[in-house]
């Protein structure tokens, strides 16, 4: 793999036992530099940085120098989308684990391949790969593999592969993969998910949490406005000794439109998400 090295040297990024992290997905409509303002203002140990159009064409190495002053990165989400110059999901999470590598980002996340529409040549790498931890060489740059939703209104049904949780824990167990795990994409068919998120939970293999609530069929809801257990949720994951991030990622239509009322609105689920925790 080739990378370029950051131009500056950058102190290494320790995540903290338990770390809340702010998506930049949340605040997706604003600017990268005021979402890392606005996270550090509210009080977050970090963000999960997503690779969006933004970085199309662009150095990413040149974006995350400015950004790493604003507030820590403690995960990349691989592009879920398709940008110019970053190519198939296998490349281009490559590229976001050589990033990690290079600034010392605790973790890369990414989607599993899509089979409608179908995405042939991702799907041949992804099960190509033997073990997904050789990707990230010395480093220890921990690679997740995030569930997916259910979608549609009349027919529901999940468009990514791997959409049974005992599917993909075979998966990522034979891969050596590890798992992000999305509360409103597993809320989106089975509300009452704590049974399930158990037995996922006592493989250690969840590293990072997608925090956020589901309801009235919709995805990425503000905690309190679904229909999900998410503080008995949270109790588990204190329980069970938890420690890896716990990640929220709403939708920017759950916040208020000022800037004023949309940090008072994350500063109080930060707390929130912290009186339960610790």
């Amino acid at each position: 793999m080739h990378s370029q090295p950051p131009i500056h040297p950058l102190p290494r990024i320790i995540a903290p036992r338990r770390a809340v992290v702010l998506s930049a997905g949340t605040l997706y409509t604003m600017k990268l530099p005021e979402i890392f303002e606005i996270a550090s203002e509210c009080g977050y140990d970090g963000v999960e940085l997503i690779i969006n159009a933004v970085f199309e064409d662009s150095n990413p190495h040149k974006i995350i120098e400015k950004l790493l002053p604003l507030c820590p990165i403690l995960s990349i989400h691989a592009p879920f989308l398709k940008l110019h110059g970053w190519s198939h999901g296998g490349k281009s999470l490559i590229k976001c684990i050589e990033l990690a590598r290079d600034f010392e980002i605790p973790l890369v996340n990414f989607h599993p391949p899509l089979w409608f529409p179908p995405e042939f040549i991702f799907r041949r790498w992804f099960h190509k790969i033997e073990d997904f931890q050789t990707l990230v060489r010395d480093s220890k740059v921990i690679v997740t593999l995030e569930n997916m939703p259910y979608v549609g209104k009349r027919i529901r049904f999940n468009p990514h592969i791997l959409k049974k949780s005992e599917d993909m824990l075979k998966f990522i167990e034979k891969h050596n993969l590890f798992m992000t795990f999305d509360t409103t994409h597993i809320g989106s068919h089975n509300p009452n998910f704590l049974g399930e998120f158990q037995r996922l939970l006592v493989t250690g293999r969840i590293k990072n949490i997608h925090f956020s609530d589901y309801g009235h069929g919709r995805e990425h809801r503000f905690p309190g406005r679904g229909i999900l257990p998410l503080t008995r949720f949270l109790y588990m994951l204190k329980e069970r000794n938890y420690e890896g991030a716990v990640t929220l990622e709403l939708s920017p239509a759950e916040l208020p439109q000022k800037r004023d009322l949309i940090v008072e609105s994350l500063s109080e689920v930060n707390e929130y998400l912290r009186s339960e925790l610790f």
